[in-house]
């Protein structure tokens, strides 16, 4: 039951944070906590199938940037997750780019807080 409970509360702070971060962030847009919810989930399940095939696929790319090719690939996923996602759209790739940093960033600094 603990189990449940901590999965539950990691997809309602994924959640949150990806509504603040539709506030914040022109270009990214989420009619409601309820497709914020939604989006949480299919995020989860693009970064965890397609993302870790182009991480890997693209580790060498990463090595050599230290790193930084990391924000191209988290912002394609998070325009991938917008586009089988009703109520969760993300315009432009500079969007796509600053909505993966702060959600990033917003989602740890969270989690640092409940969890």
């Amino acid at each position: 039951m603990q189990y449940l409970a901590h999965i539950l509360a990691i997809w309602l702070v994924g959640a949150l944070a990806l509504w603040i971060v539709a506030q914040i962030i022109p270009g990214i847009e989420v009619r409601g906590f309820g497709a914020a919810l939604g989006a949480t989930i299919v995020i989860a399940i693009v970064n965890g199938t397609l993302g870790m095939l182009v991480k890997f696929l693209t580790f060498p790319l990463t090595l050599l940037t230290l790193g930084l090719f990391l924000l191209v690939i988290n912002a394609l996923l998070l325009k991938v997750a917008s586009l089988f996602t009703p109520g969760f759209r993300v315009h432009g790739f500079l969007s796509a780019v600053a909505g993966s940093f702060v959600l990033s960033l917003l989602t740890w600094v969270l989690r640092q807080m409940v969890i």
